[in-house]
């Protein structure tokens, strides 16, 4: 990729539409728009309507035409969109004629590097517009929106400035020795190095809410077969995903539904039933909800109220985790026992829908719990966390050897301000960038 080509792509999704958007962004913006609408000379800032035509003078359609012009545009570059109608046959000829210009298209998230390059955003910016673009709750368009509006990199970068400030007296005790300075200059940065390290060290003790609502709260429903957990992922998710059965045994594999609760994304698999069993088969899909409680956030047990159910099985305790829900389905045709000491049993029943409202509003407080956004900026991304423990040691290891040379504490203080540098873009960051725009779609 150069950035010295001029590119283009489709913006919006492909198939019919009433409206398709085209983008173009480069040094020849300009000029290619002028030659497909010859009779309407482009006018900046204003949105004009005409005509657009082939390489061989033919009219491709009619429709809106929009110049921005660099750097104050997206990209910082010149940029031009074209609002055609959706047709399929429409956006091909229009894309034809742009190529014929000599454009190139655009890569993945072509257009939203560019505006990191030339410094309109910052890499957790572009990031947070990859998740607004990907949002489909609430709570994520939220979270999204406040790490694109720069909150998280400005939160960084502060950090970011003041290691610097405590580098620059550092370097000055190294570069100017012979000089008539104040005596352990260098030892004058702790008190803003301790500063830093707290505040670093409260953003990652956040329990990964960040991450969890950027990805979804995944919740297992478990127990023991033939107890209704297929029939409540059914009726949770309010469709038939999962096959219901009399006959034991019949989920065997990891069924998983998305669902949104109150603004927070919730993925919700369905697991074999527990038990022992001969059978291969079976015996791996045991395995496999065994794997995905563990791995889960939140773990929703279901026992059969006929049965007598406590949840008092050996492999239900071993699961269990504070916060867990304990659910007694077919209410309909027992009363519930009561479960282990100090443990909310909910009572419902699949086939009547008494008690699913109970258990939702549970469901649901347990996510918010666990995943509610807050105004402040969150970690979204394993790769801050990383950098941000990659800091963390290195400030720690700054803190204890008070006593080294100098010039090896100035190295280890420039790895924390490099570590932090590479979360937002400031400094060395060619190896993640193309991890960083992969992410986003054609024409973005």
């Amino acid at each position: 990729m150069s950035s010295a080509d001029t590119i283009f792509a489709l913006s919006t999704p492909a198939g019919k539409a009433g409206v398709a958007v085209v983008r173009m962004s480069g040094p020849a913006s300009f000029q290619i728009a002028n030659r497909l609408s010859p009779k309407a000379p482009l006018e900046i800032g204003k949105i004009q309507y005409c005509g657009f035509a082939a390489s061989d003078g033919s009219l491709i359609d009619r429709g809106l035409r929009l110049a921005f012009e660099g750097p104050k545009s997206f990209t910082g570059e010149d940029c031009v969109e074209f609002h055609i109608h959706g047709g399929r046959a429409v956006i091909d000829k229009l894309l034809s004629a742009l190529a014929d210009q000599g454009m190139r298209p655009a890569e993945p998230g072509e257009f939203t590097r560019r505006a990191f390059e030339n410094d309109k955003l910052d890499l957790t910016a572009a990031e947070g517009l990859a998740d607004l673009i990907d949002a489909e709750t609430e709570a994520q368009r939220r979270q999204a929106f406040v790490q694109m509006e720069g909150h998280l990199g400005k939160m960084y970068e502060s950090w970011r400035a003041s290691l610097i400030g405590a580098m620059a007296l550092m370097e000055a005790e190294i570069d100017f020795a012979d000089e008539d300075l104040p005596e352990d200059l260098s030892q004058q940065i702790y008190p803003a190095i301790a500063e830093v390290l707290e505040e670093i060290q409260a953003h990652l003790n956040d329990r990964g809410i960040g991450e969890r609502l950027r990805d979804g709260v995944r919740i297992a429903i478990l127990g023991p077969p033939n107890v209704g957990k297929s029939s409540l992922i059914n009726a949770l998710s309010q469709r038939d995903v999962a096959i219901v059965s009399d006959i034991s045994g019949t989920t065997r594999d990891i069924l998983e539904v998305h669902l949104d609760l109150g603004g927070i994304p919730v993925l919700i698999a369905d697991t074999a039933g527990l038990r022992t069993s001969g059978d291969a088969i079976e015996a791996e899909g045991i395995r496999r909800a065994q794997r995905r409680a563990k791995e889960s956030d939140l773990r929703c047990f279901v026992g059969d109220a006929s049965q007598a159910q406590t949840f008092e099985d050996g492999e239900i305790q071993d699961l269990f985790q504070e916060g867990d829900l304990l659910i007694l389905n077919k209410s309909d045709l027992k009363a519930p026992d009561v479960g282990p000491t100090g443990s909310e049993v909910i009572s419902i029943s699949v086939k009547t829908g008494d008690g699913l409202d109970r258990l939702i509003e549970s469901l649901s407080d347990r996510v918010h719990d666990l995943a509610w956004p807050s105004e402040a900026p969150r970690i979204t991304r394993q790769r801050h966390r990383l950098l941000l423990e990659e800091v963390v040691r290195h400030l720690k290891d700054l803190q204890a050897h008070q006593d080294r040379e100098v010039a090896l504490r100035a190295e280890t203080l420039r790895l924390s301000v490099r570590s932090l540098g590479r979360i937002t873009g400031r400094v060395d960051v060619e190896d993640v960038l193309d991890l960083v725009f992969s992410e986003f779609c054609i024409g973005k």
